[in-house]
């Protein structure tokens, strides 16, 4: 159940093994969950920085990264923040999908820049590619680090293994969570060779992290979805249920706004609040949520099949049927 980070244990190994593999990071260092991963990340930068003049890490608007200090210290929406002050020094949040504002931000100062290419919490918004393009070539300008949230998006969810595949982009550090470990709190930090020799040993730890239990999970999952044909349905079915939402939305201009998003990490963006529909839906045997108020957020299993696609359709139009 349990071994201490003082020796090797080889469920870990296994995972570490994997990872490499299919990111092509060179280093991971594992934590029990996401908002773990994410103040690991700001260490790293922190520590990567402190020789080089570097200090300011910047964010941006309607993101969402945990609810830990740092990761705070990274959002600016009230329903987290409020009560919680003061923050962190040296970090700045600018508006998200802003290539003109990061461009005015963005200086020899600049640590690093964080983000979620598709933000989960925000309502399933993407990167739009003029962002991502500015990102990368203000980086090789000012050479500050790209660290991406893949905690929602990473491990096969968008039909890629991380969302930020979508774009072309390499980041320097990147940190996963939520699926890893199949249920288990499992999360981890993933770096390349930019940021590979930053922690020593003893200087960042985890009494938990990386544990042989979630270990052995998170192995059996990687497998699943990446040699046994997961992350491939995520892909295909993904497809199918955006266009059945964009039928939705054609056949109710009145009620949806935009379907957005990638692989079975989809958002349907209404005119109108979404409680009500997930409570009907929920009542009709169909699980999803409402993100930022409006937006009905698909995230389901990544073994859903045409036909769970098809009935989850036909019930959103029979509600819709009744609202128009």
């Amino acid at each position: 159940i349990h071994l201490s980070n003082y020796y090797l244990q080889e469920p870990q190994i296994q995972l570490a093994e994997l990872l490499v593999k299919y990111s092509g990071f060179s280093k991971v260092f594992f934590t029990n969950s996401g908002t773990e991963a994410i103040e690991g990340a700001i260490k790293i930068a922190r520590k990567w920085g402190s020789s080089r003049g570097k200090s300011e890490i910047i964010s941006f608007t309607n993101a969402f990264h945990g609810r830990t200090m740092g990761a705070l210290s990274m959002m600016d929406r009230p329903k987290y923040r409020e009560g919680y002050e003061p923050f962190l020094q040296n970090f700045r949040i600018i508006k998200f999908n802003d290539a003109g504002e990061l461009r005015k931000a963005v200086g020899s100062k600049t640590l690093a820049v964080v983000t979620e290419f598709i933000q989960g919490e925000g309502g399933i918004c993407p990167v739009s590619p003029e962002m991502s393009d500015e990102i990368d070539n203000l980086r090789k300008k000012f050479g500050f680090l790209l660290i991406a949230d893949e905690i929602q998006s990473g491990i096969g969810r968008t039909g890629k293994l991380f969302g930020f595949e979508h774009y072309g982009v390499s980041p320097d550090v990147v940190v996963v969570a939520k699926p890893l470990g199949g249920g288990l709190p499992l999360g981890a930090i993933l770096g390349n060779a930019a940021v590979s020799d930053v922690l020593g040993p003893g200087v960042h730890g985890t009494t938990f992290g990386g544990n042989p239990v979630a270990c052995a999970a998170g192995v059996v999952v990687l497998q699943q979805i990446m040699e046994n044909g997961v992350m491939k349905n995520a892909e295909a079915a993904g497809k199918t249920l955006k266009a059945s939402l964009s039928g939705l939305k054609k056949e109710f201009p009145s009620l949806v706004k935009d379907v957005r998003g990638f692989g079975l990490m989809l958002g349907m963006e209404l005119t109108r609040e979404g409680e009500s529909i997930v409570s009907e839906l929920r009542a009709r045997g169909i699980l999803l949520n409402c993100t930022n108020q409006n937006v009905l957020r698909f995230l389901p299993p990544l073994i859903i099949g045409e036909e769970h696609i098809a009935e989850t359709t036909r019930q959103l139009r029979e509600i819709f049927l009744k609202l128009k």
